[in-house]
């Protein structure tokens, strides 16, 4: 069996969806791994890592993969600059595994069961114990909320830490993180670590303790979600009427903060506003907010996705692909997430589905020419 890890062609993309280390792990279970040249150039892994490794070197994209059984990326397929499809290439009856944007993008998975292709979208992998160690979008949101907190202090006109210097004192900075999931977390930890004085917002009470356990105070509204995670360990969608009373009662914690990083997400839908730009008014000139929501809307009311602008001397960004920044070691934990999902699928060197299994099924798109995830069938018929 073959499995082959193609350059990524997406804008901006810099990440590739193996490692040598899982190169090495795969190897050793008798499959063939093939990596196109120059497909970890970009992340700083050159091909004789993974030659080295254990996979042979292909130059050819095309040939990559017509020959490929499974084929791993990390964003999903593209239009070729040339003119067809990445999902053109790929024969019937091949597997692809990867962020595949099933409810953002459910044409793609049209396109993949009328190709016969079997797909695994991990963004839909199972918030469960089991898979924890093959769960992509927590080691992405790790490296975002890092970079979230660097491109606050880089845009911040006030030093992080207290300093006692012999000119005086100053103050440190006072960040805000709306969110406590995995990026949330790793941004109060990272705000903490270069000194600054932080606390946290989440729907959930539960997370209260995390929030203290790494130094921050948790901030407690008047106000309580319901269902706020679903059966997957995904977030919910609130009423209208919860994100506006929410948006009053954060205000105040907003406008005393130096700094604002915002986490807020649902799958599939925009990002719940919970910054107005009545709020943004009432900031002190020289704060900022970090909106890690921008792809999908933004949870700031004037975010730009992309971009940063500035609005009454506050500085609003809407940074977008942050894990390709660091894309060495977002690459290690990426390609540790899919090579840990697929010594779970190998069986004697092949490929086993096992369709009872929950961490099989959960991630499972297309299968046998059909798509087999409800919520995306309902997104195409709607």
């Amino acid at each position: 069996m073959i499995i082959a890890v193609p350059r990524e062609i997406a804008a901006g993309e810099r990440r590739v969806a193996l490692a040598p280390e899982g190169v090495k792990q795969l190897a050793a279970k008798g499959v063939e791994l093939v990596v196109q040249a120059g497909a970890g150039e970009a992340a700083g892994i050159a091909d004789e890592a993974f030659r080295q490794a254990g996979a042979r070197i292909e130059d050819d994209a095309e040939k990559l993969f017509a020959g490929a059984d499974v084929l791993v990326k990390v964003e999903a397929p593209e239009a070729l600059a040339g003119g067809g499809h990445e999902i053109d290439r790929l024969r019937e009856n091949a597997t692809l595994i990867g962020c595949l944007r099933p409810l953002d993008r459910p044409d793609l998975a049209q396109r993949l069961a009328a190709r016969g292709i079997t797909s695994f979208a991990l963004e839909l992998m199972p918030r469960i114990t089991r898979a924890q160690s093959m769960d992509v979008l927590s080691s992405m949101a790790t490296v975002a909320g890092y970079h979230a907190v660097l491109i606050a202090a880089s845009l911040l006109p006030r030093l992080f830490p207290m300093l006692v210097t012999a000119a005086g004192t100053l103050t440190p900075a006072r960040v805000l993180v709306v969110g406590a999931g995995v990026a949330g977390l790793q941004a109060i930890a990272t705000a903490r670590r270069i000194g600054a004085v932080v606390e946290a917002y989440d729907t959930r009470p539960a997370v209260k303790e995390q929030v203290q356990s790494l130094g921050a105070r948790f901030v407690e509204l008047p106000i309580e979600a319901a269902d706020a995670e679903d059966k997957g360990g995904y977030a919910k969608a609130q009423s209208e009427e919860f994100y506006a009373r929410q948006r009053a009662l954060l205000g105040e914690r907003v406008r005393a903060a130096d700094v604002v990083i915002t986490t807020a997400q649902v799958p599939g839908q925009a990002a719940p506003v919970l910054i107005d730009a009545e709020t943004v008014s009432g900031m002190r000139p020289g704060s900022v907010i970090v909106d890690l929501a921008a792809e999908r809307g933004g949870n700031c009311a004037l975010t730009q996705p992309g971009r940063e602008i500035s609005v009454g001397g506050v500085t609003i960004a809407g940074p977008l692909g942050l894990p390709s920044r660091h894309a060495f070691h977002a690459s290690q934990l990426y390609g540790r997430n899919v090579t840990t999902f697929l010594l779970h699928l190998l069986k004697e060197g092949q490929l086993h589905l096992d369709l009872d299994d929950e961490v099989t099924r959960g991630p499972l798109l297309t299968h046998r020419g059909e798509i087999v995830q409800e919520a995306v069938r309902s997104r195409i018929a709607g």
